[in-house]
């Protein structure tokens, strides 16, 4: 696909960036890990990052209103924070009035922005309340809106969103509205916001969907999430629809940090603690240089790191009662040497992300089957 509008400029480039040491003649899609609340910050996109992390990244979701009110401002400005040396994300915003999505994005390119995402499929009420998020997709007119809004800025404009808000089918009067703004990029969830991820994803309407861009706006790239939780999964999706230009990962980062990689590998539990540890400081750089931050805030990502081997559950309990990242590394200190000699006497004790997923799995079915 051949991007020719300054638009479509940095997404063009994250398309090449994907090409990159590919041996197929195939297009590859690109990767981005999901904007998701209070997780995909300046700290846990370095993790990322260190594991082997995707072609682009996404900030948190930020209000544009915030952003651009005198008093509110200094509140959100760590949800845009990008440290020095780190990859430039892609700033996500959510609103429902265009005067401030203007505002916002105009800031943006003074931060080093490039692109600007703007959320029309968060399902949280208190956003649908505002009028936002997923709401959007009941105010159709007020979507095109905020598009030209943000379009002010000069930065490339992507939308991130649902299929509809009460039925999944909603998409076929919904996504031709949003094709006809000649966006850089639409990334669909594929539910609706009433199914939340309640149910599987709606992989039969892809086709469907593709041949709508082809047909309304042949330059706007597609972005699939949802369901997906490795590089391999995302690729074999690509493979099965051709026309799917990137894959976007959410929660499956929970179930493996390593998700991204390009030759899927066994790590050790060394390996998963180090990244722990790695968190740990930057946690607290950005706490003490840039933003305040809640520790309470780190304990969702503990079972990233502590999973699969014995001993997890316990340790990972104990770090569930502390209140620092002293207290943390303490524990850490006090357990490791006993968790490391267990794992080294018997293989079969520990397991990496991905095995642990694939057990985990197994046994959820087993115990759904017995339940019927």
């Amino acid at each position: 696909m051949t991007l020719q509008s300054p638009q479509h400029n940095f997404w063009s480039k994250v398309v090449e960036k994907a090409q990159l040491g590919s041996d197929s003649a195939e297009k590859v899609p690109f990767f981005s890990l999901a904007p998701m609340e209070a997780v995909t910050d300046t700290i846990f996109r370095r993790v990322v990052a260190q594991a082997g992390g995707p072609d682009v990244y996404f900030t948190e979701f930020t209000n544009a209103s915030s952003m651009v009110h005198p008093k509110a401002k200094f509140s959100v400005q760590g949800r845009l924070a990008v440290a020095e040396g780190e990859q430039q994300p892609v700033a996500q915003i959510w609103g429902s009035r265009p005067e401030t999505i203007a505002g916002a994005a105009k800031i943006l390119p003074t931060m080093g922005f490039q692109a600007v995402d703007i959320n029309m499929g968060c399902p949280d009420n208190t956003v649908i309340k505002n009028s936002a998020g997923s709401d959007l997709i009941r105010h159709p007119e007020l979507a095109v809106s905020v598009i030209a809004a943000a379009r002010q800025s000069g930065l490339a404009v992507s939308v991130k969103t649902r299929l509809g808000f009460s039925q999944a089918e909603e998409f076929r009067e919904w996504l031709p509205i949003i094709f006809k703004q000649d966006i850089a990029l639409l990334t669909i969830h594929l539910r609706s916001r009433k199914e939340m991820s309640k149910v599987p994803a709606h992989l039969e309407y892809i086709d469907e969907i593709l041949a709508m861009r082809d047909s309304i706006a042949p330059k706007t790239l597609i972005q699939l999430n949802g369901d997906i939780k490795t590089r391999a999964e995302g690729l074999a999706l690509a493979q099965a629809h051709p026309g799917v230009d990137g894959i976007m990962i959410g929660r499956g980062i929970f179930e493996n940090p390593y998700a991204f990689e390009k030759t899927p590998t066994p790590h050790t539990l060394e390996e998963s603690i180090a990244l722990l540890n790695l968190q740990l400081d930057l946690f607290d750089d950005v706490n003490e240089n840039v933003t305040s931050k809640h520790f309470e805030a780190l304990k969702r990502y503990f079972k990233i790191y502590l999973r699969g081997f014995a001993h997890a559950s316990a340790l990972r309990q104990m770090l569930m009662e502390t209140h620092a990242t002293n207290e943390v590394r303490d524990i850490l200190k006090r357990e490791l040497d006993r968790v490391y000699a267990a794992v080294a006497s018997d293989q079969h004790m520990y397991r990496d992300n991905t095995a642990a997923s694939a057990d985990m799995t197994a046994t959820t079915l087993e115990k759904n089957s017995q339940s019927v």
